[in-house]
């Protein structure tokens, strides 16, 4: 492929991303701020400890008279994990997209994307109002501790040295740690029917989970705490208008 074809095809590309982004961008927007709250009031305290664990090791492998404060910054911005991480959720949200968007052409399954918006509208109005996931359906929880020893298990070997490509391997494979968040991330990307909204969409999910994880990672727990006690306050806000946004999306596609 020349050049001249790799520009082109880059263009049509670009193009592709300005239709999504301005046909779907109020399923974008929704996703990443649910990113960003959820990463404050959820992440955080879940992932923390797997970027904590890599900053530790990563620092570990400089020696003192080389370590400065680009090592520093480097060590614990854990960026090759980030990518991976949201690597593997654009990778979810493009196939469950894709098979929701299959699934939903065929005879009588037209309601599946609406079915999936509820869901998600439902299951974010759960983090802001107190009490109201005690009624949603939750996903067995062995079946959640079976999937996350597995993954555990492959992404061990990993976090002795989590640079470069381990880094992002170590990232590829924590993205599929199962995450009640991520479900409901989820359920919104495939109910856009479209491999590359899902994909974009949980690209913005995971570019908004990345505050309270760098802040993590930079300062430690401590940091993460006051971000998240800071986000906290204006969380049921955001996520009711979250829910009313998804809402509304599934009654316009019944109309």
């Amino acid at each position: 492929m020349d050049a001249h074809s790799a520009l082109t095809l880059l263009d049509a590309g670009l193009n592709q991303c300005a239709v999504v982004i301005d046909r779907d961008g109020g399923l974008l927007v929704a996703l990443l701020t649910a990113g960003l709250v959820g990463g404050s009031t959820h992440c955080a305290g879940m992932c923390g400890p797997f970027v904590l664990a890599q900053v530790t090791a990563r620092l570990e492998q400089v020696p003192a008279s080389r370590m400065s404060e680009f090592h520093r910054l480097a060590g614990a911005a854990v960026l090759p994990y980030h990518l991976g991480r949201g690597t593997t959720y654009t990778l979810i949200g493009a196939a469950a997209a894709a098979v929701a968007g299959h699934v939903g052409a065929l005879p009588g399954l037209k309601w599946l994307s609406v079915a999936l918006l509820a869901f998600a509208a439902l299951f974010f109005l759960g983090y802001a109002v107190k009490g109201l996931t005690a009624w949603m359906p939750k996903l067995d929880g062995a079946v959640q501790r079976w999937w996350g020893d597995r993954v555990s298990r492959l992404a061990r070997p990993l976090f002795g040295n989590p640079t470069g490509w381990r880094g992002y391997g170590l990232g590829l494979a924590l993205g599929f740690i199962p995450c009640g968040l991520l479900y409901g991330a989820v359920a919104v990307a495939a109910a856009s029917g479209s491999a590359l909204t899902g994909a974009l969409g949980m690209a913005a999910f995971a570019l908004g989970t990345l505050p309270s994880l760098l802040a993590v990672g930079l300062a430690g727990h401590l940091a993460g705490r006051t971000w998240r006690s800071a986000v906290a306050r204006a969380a049921p806000v955001i996520m009711v208008v979250n829910a009313g946004v998804l809402g509304w999306m599934a009654v316009r596609m019944i109309g």
